[in-house]
């Protein structure tokens, strides 16, 4: 969408303070862990643009909460596995000698969007250290939640996801859908008959850049859209628009409990 076809459809600028009005409409509090996923254009024209969205997230949550979003840099994975494009194969082996090692400070997240990158680079905010699933915090528990992110199995036990779920956090679907509610993975984690895989990226190892091999399981978002469709019904879900985007505020913990049972059942019956 065209930033003239944005203005054209928003009827008035959303600004830091409306979206914050909005957002505690939404049930968003003062002292929330809350793990974020956005899209900014589906708010409408916002003056300022993924700073106002940013500081707005900030007034609501106050530094005696927490801020958390996926800072996900796919790019940092294995080249003979991308699809979306791929790359020839003849690359590869240049791919693997010459990718920058991830470095939490420097490396760009992937397609995540605006509001992810103002976000990370913003003053005070810490980035976990996993170089393909990392994610950035700011707030009271930041330290806690970046800290220790495990290499294996990214998105389970040892993650930020992990400890989001320890911390009793919400889940934020800011203009986006349940396909992007990153938390779900951490039930693809805990339902049984997980398919393992194998990854790689470079990462920095005792100081020296090193390409590592490391295990994980096959995620897929595809189900997410169901499975929270499915959540909603238990009518822990609130629904509100924030700017011109329709959005939703969930918690996290029997979230991923609703979905490790689903999962559960699922894959139960197709064995």
């Amino acid at each position: 969408m065209t930033e003239q076809s944005l203005i054209q459809e928003t009827p008035t600028p959303r600004t830091r303070e409306s979206l914050a009005h909005d957002l505690r409409a939404l049930g968003v509090e003062a002292g929330m862990t809350l793990e974020v996923h956005s899209s900014l254009s589906k708010l409408g024209w916002v003056c300022g643009g993924p700073v106002a969205v940013v500081q707005a997230l900030m007034d609501v949550v106050t530094e005696t909460g927490t801020l958390v979003m996926p800072t996900h840099s796919s790019n940092y994975t294995d080249p003979a596995q991308w699809s979306n494009p791929p790359v020839p194969q003849s690359w590869w082996p240049m791919l693997y000698e010459q990718m920058p090692a991830f470095d939490p400070r420097l490396t760009p997240s992937w397609f995540m969007g605006q509001v992810v990158e103002t976000f990370r680079t913003w003053p005070g905010v810490l980035r976990s250290s996993h170089p393909a699933v990392s994610f950035a915090a700011w707030g009271r528990h930041a330290q806690t939640i970046t800290a220790n992110h495990s290499l294996e199995n990214g998105l389970g036990e040892q993650s930020p996801l992990a400890r989001l779920y320890d911390l009793d956090g919400y889940v934020l679907l800011l203009g986006v859908s349940y396909e992007s509610c990153t938390s779900l993975h951490l039930a693809e984690y805990r339902a049984p008959h997980s398919k393992l895989l194998t990854e790689s990226s470079p990462i920095l190892e005792n100081g020296r850049r090193v390409w590592k091999t490391y295990q994980d399981i096959e995620l897929d978002s595809d189900q997410f859209p169901e499975i929270g469709a499915a959540f909603e019904e238990t009518g822990l879900v609130k629904t509100c628009p924030v700017g011109s985007a329709q959005c939703k505020l969930l918690p996290q913990r029997p979230a991923v409990h609703f979905a490790t049972e689903w999962l559960t059942r699922k894959r139960t019956r197709s064995e």
